[in-house]
Order: structure tokens, then C-alpha cells, then sequence
């Protein structure tokens, strides 16, 4: 027997905006965070635009002592701990006494490569023979579960501590990972998310590909359109989302605030083989983690009333809309109401599936659906599939009953999780 399992607390820190109130206004009024970066221009990048949370000292210094500050420069950790501590503050938990951790809560957050600008350091200083300049830190930030023993230090949790690296299905696969922990009674609360490191280093890589918006440096907000017929690649952001699993008797133990349930998911991979390579899906593979999701979750296809989508902005996401449609066996104006947040703030790489959780499970607060923007000319590929009116362009008012979240990796990986309304 499965333990049931919800949302009771939730951190962001996007590039739109950071901390739970201020992203949602920002994703309810259509707000971008993309813009102009300086540094890209200066190092003569194609694409010269990005989403990067805006962060200050004074905000650091809310969620960083001095000590734990002194030489941090792994901007992945600095969102994935503001995040995480917005999200247990969120749920009302307690950080564990000095003296004994929490042996119920554990944490599984995800990152893709974390402490870049300090490899960076590393390398110059080690080539420079100074190697014991590198200060006592530079382990801890470049060891892929940096964020995950930072967040367990801070909260004192006992339970499993680890890291999740599945590039850009990451957040949506610890969800998924979390989930199972508590459902099978492993743990009582599991805080999940995800981070991305941000700037040059490590988004040159896809600039070299040929693979980002390349025509709206001066005109940033724009650049990223997802379902759109003039899409030219997905724009490249990084940030952390969060989110506090609890089983059901915890929550309702101390009286919990729920956000919403988590019914269970899929997780598989289509072994890079038919169409499926190491940067494009297997067609198949999607839609069977899609439909293996769906019975998963103990509910029939026509229950999900809204999707969000991974959808990139590049010529994939027409073929994404083809594999949900067959995997659900809906089309047109029966189709769900589908949206991509990364047009509010592009493609937060290992973060996007945790930010874009965060903002999925908001709608059924907020009684919403929230808006795609940038997609004013939908791709007629996809308006051959479903009905134009199943993807908003502004906010609308809907109770969202049930929602479908997916996420799709380099290595041809898949996620798809869902989340219901609770209901008592």
C-alpha cells in the first residue's frame, strides 16, 4: 500500500522572480525575466540574453552567514539554499536542534553541474601553481551534492541527503524520487528541488550548438517562444525551485497547509536509439512514460485538465504536442490546456523541472491558469493537433482538477509527474 502523499511547502528563486509571493505575481501577470547580459556581449556569444535571478548582498545575506559566504561563488548553491529554506519556512517546519538531527526528513536536490566559476578558479590557481590558495570551500562547491549537504546542514535533516543529475528532467525526476521515498514510508518528509549554475561557462556550450536565439539581443523579453511559429531555440536561465513532500498523516498531524497532492509519475529513457539520440527524444519513450504516468497515478487520461509542458522553443515542440496527444488520445478542442513557462523565463536547464513544478502546483492555488506569452503565432504543426484556445496566451480563470508535468533530458530521459487538487 502506497502512502498518499502532498505539497506543503514551496521556495523559488527564478529569474521572473524570487521568493514564492513575488513569482506569483510574476508568472499571473505574463512577467519576463529574461534579458540583456553584458558579459555575453563582452565575450562575444551569438546569444547575448538569458534568465538569471537578480540577487543583491542584502538578499544573500538573509539566507547566508558571513562565514558561509567567505569565498562562495557557486551561484547554483546560492539559489538551491534560498529556494529550499523558502520552501521549509513555507511548510512551517522546524530547523532540527543542534544536537540531534530529523531523522524523518530527508532532502533530494538535483543539479546538472554545480560550481562552475569555481572550477574556473581552480584550474588558474592550480595551473599557477597557488594550489593552496583554493580555500577550504572549493570541494564542497564542485562536488555534485554541494547543494544537497548545504541544505542538510542548515536544516539538520537525518533522513536520506543526496543529489539527482538527470540534465533537464533533474527537477522533475526528484520529484518523482522524493514522492516514492515517502509514499512507501521511508522517510516523512522529503524536500525536493533542483539549481542550475548561471553565466558564461556554462552556457557556452549551447551557444556553440547553434542551438539559442540568436536575433533579439536588443529585444530580450521576446526571445523566448515556446509553440510559436517564429521559435529560434530556447533562451538559456538557471535559479532553483523547491518543494516540501509530506505524507499525508504528517501533514494532517500538525495541521499542515497542502498545496496539493502528488499522485505518483513515470520515469524512463528511450535508450537513445530510433529517433531517439543523445540531444532528441525517442518519440515512443515519451509517450510511454506519459501513459505509464497517467495509469501510475490510478486515473484515466481524460482527467488531466492541464499540461505543463517541457516545450523548448525549438522545432521539437511540435512533435512534443504529437506524442501527449497520442499518449492521451485527445486532440483539438478536447485536448488539455497546455502551457510552457519558459516563456517567462527561458530554459533553466537541470532547474527547469523544479521551478516549472512549483509554478504548475501555484495554479491550483491561485484557481488559475497561467499564460503563454510570446506564442501570438502559434506553430501551425501544433494548431493541426489542438485547438488554439487549449493554449492561453494570458492568465484565465480555471480550477485546475489535475495536472500533467513533464520533463524531457539530454540522453533521451524522461519525467512525468502528477498533481491533483487535494481533497480531503
Amino acid at each position: 500500500m502506497r502512502r498518499r502523499v502532498v505539497i506543503t511547502g514551496m521556495g523559488v528563486c527564478a529569474p521572473n522572480a524570487i521568493g514564492l509571493d513575488a513569482f506569483t505575481l510574476a508568472m499571473k501577470s505574463g512577467k519576463s525575466g529574461v534579458r540583456f547580459q553584458s558579459e555575453l556581449k563582452a565575450l562575444e556569444f551569438v546569444c547575448q540574453i538569458a534568465g538569471k535571478p537578480e540577487l543583491t548582498d542584502e538578499l544573500l545575506a538573509r539566507y547566508f552567514t558571513p562565514l558561509q559566504l567567505r569565498g562562495l561563488s557557486a551561484t547554483g548553491i546560492m539559489y538551491g539554499v534560498m529556494a529550499g529554506i523558502d520552501a521549509w519556512k513555507d511548510a512551517q517546519l522546524p530547523i532540527a536542534e543542534k544536537d540531534k538531527p530529523d531523522w524523518d526528513s530527508g532532502i533530494l536536490f538535483g543539479s546538472g553541474t554545480l560550481g562552475v566559476d569555481k572550477f574556473h578558479e581552480a584550474i588558474h590557481l592550480v595551473d599557477e601553481k597557488k594550489v593552496r590558495r583554493l580555500g577550504s570551500t572549493t570541494v564542497i562547491q564542485t562536488m555534485a551534492s554541494g547543494v544537497s549537504a548545504y541544505l542538510g546542514g542548515i536544516l539538520g535533516c537525518g533522513n536520506q541527503v543526496t543529489t539527482n543529475s538527470s540534465a533537464c528532467t533533474t527537477g522533475t525526476e526528484g520529484v518523482l524520487m522524493g514522492y516514492e521515498r515517502i509514499a512507501y514510508g521511508n522517510a516523512e518528509r522529503m524536500l525536493v528541488g533542483s539549481c542550475s549554475d548561471s553565466g558564461p561557462y556554462v552556457w557556452a556550450g549551447f551557444d556553440a550548438m547553434r542551438i539559442l536565439p540568436r536575433y533579439y539581443n536588443d529585444n530580450p523579453e521576446v526571445a523566448s517562444r515556446p509553440m510559436s511559429a517564429s521559435a529560434s531555440g530556447f533562451v538559456p536561465g538557471s535559479g532553483a525551485g523547491a518543494l516540501v513532500l509530506e505524507s499525508l498523516q504528517s501533514a494532517m498531524a500538525r495541521g499542515a497547509r497542502i498545496y496539493a497532492e502528488v499522485l505518483g509519475g513515470a520515469i524512463n529513457s528511450g535508450g537513445q536509439r530510433g529517433e531517439g539520440t543523445m540531444t532528441a527524444p525517442n518519440s515512443e519513450a515519451v509517450q510511454r512514460c506519459i501513459s505509464q504516468a497517467v495509469q501510475n497515478s490510478g486515473i484515466d487520461n481524460d482527467a488531466i485538465d492541464v499540461i505543463n509542458g517541457h516545450l523548448t522553443a525549438t522545432a521539437k515542440d511540435a512533435l512534443e504536442i504529437r506524442n501527449w496527444s497520442t499518449a492521451l488520445k485527445r486532440s483539438g478542442i478536447d485536448f488539455p490546456y497546455i502551457n510552457s513557462f519558459k516563456s517567462l523565463f527561458g530554459h533553466c536547464l537541470s532547474a527547469a523541472g523544479s521551478i516549472e513544478c512549483v509554478a504548475a502546483v501555484l495554479q491550483f492555488k491561485e484557481l488559475q491558469v497561467f499564460g503563454n506569452i510570446n506564442c501570438e503565432d502559434l506553430d501551425p504543426e501544433i494548431t493541426k493537433i489542438i485547438n488554439d484556445e487549449r493554449i492561453p496566451q494570458k492568465t484565465i480563470s480555471h480550477q485546475p482538477e489535475i495536472i500533467a508535468k513533464a520533463s524531457f533530458g539530454f540522453g533521451d530521459v524522461n519525467a512525468c509527474a502528477i498533481f491533483k487538487r487535494y481533497k480531503d
